[in-house]
């Protein structure tokens, strides 16, 4: 059963396990108009009838995004001036706590869970979780368990079916509540190689979203016996290719700020 209208802080005092998946680099209307064709059939099953839900990331790039993310700063509503956060890092001040808010004392959820028993595990994605660096130990460092490898990467047209495979075997032999993030690398560049291409564009962008779809049931069949689970999928920021003179990300441009987002109880 999937219930797009949960209470996060009611869900965390029953010790329901969370799932955040991030498609690294996704922007909105590239997965909109694949949804509006029919061509995420197994996305589709957790999304509403019209799609996708337009947000605005807090970042332009991965690293930003993230500190966010972790510590309840997901992406805010385009028509709504507050949006009610699912759970956050205490804040004074704060105007987007509710009541159905999980809080906590951390400076991120990460560390909020493991004291409290969860496992918390990262498989990672792009050079931000490679471990291979200083800055790219940062945000794996924030696991208990984190994995990278190059067939994880972004340059491995196998790479999610490789995660989502290492994820489905986590999830087999654990036992405790957790915490499982996912950074989804095939859509970002190099995404060339989904058209059999030379170069990165719009529609090899497109082709790895629905790469990505087709490897979906692997991890979602493997999460739907470890119910409930609170569900959140996202993209960290989006990727321009070349709308008004924009290439890439790390710049302001509405491709890279606007990003598909959708959250919900699976039970």
């Amino acid at each position: 059963m999937i219930n797009w209208a949960f209470n996060m802080k009611e869900q965390m005092a029953q010790s329901a396990n969370v799932l955040f998946l991030v498609l690294d680099a996704l922007r909105y209307d590239a997965a909109q108009d694949l949804f509006l064709a029919g061509k995420l059939p197994n996305f589709s099953r957790y999304l509403p009838q019209t799609g996708w839900e337009k947000r605005y990331t807090p970042a332009s790039f991965t690293y930003p995004a993230h500190q966010a993310f972790f510590t309840g700063f997901l992406p805010t509503r385009i028509s709504q001036g507050i949006t009610p956060r699912h759970f956050a890092a205490e804040f004074k001040g704060s105007e987007s706590t509710t009541s159905q808010t999980y809080r906590f004392q951390e400076a991120n959820i990460l560390a909020a869970l493991h004291k409290i028993g969860y496992q918390t595990v990262c498989v990672g994605g792009v050079g931000f979780f490679n471990k291979q660096t200083a800055l790219s130990r940062i945000l794996p460092d924030l696991f208990q368990e984190s994995f990278w490898s190059p067939e994880l990467g972004v340059t491995d047209p196998y790479s999610t079916q490789n995660q989502f495979n290492l994820a489905a075997q986590w999830l087999d032999s654990n036992d405790s509540p957790f915490f499982l993030y996912i950074n989804v690398s095939a859509i970002h560049q190099p995404n060339c190689h989904y058209l059999n291409a030379t170069e990165d564009s719009l529609e090899s962008h497109q082709a790895a979203l629905a790469y990505v779809d087709q490897q979906l049931p692997i991890l979602m069949d493997a999460i739907q016996t470890k119910g409930p689970v609170c569900c959140f999928i996202c993209s960290d920021h989006g990727t321009a290719y070349g709308e008004d003179g924009h290439w890439g990300h790390r710049n302001g441009h509405r491709t890279v700020m606007e990003v598909p987002y959708i959250d919900f109880l699976l039970a």
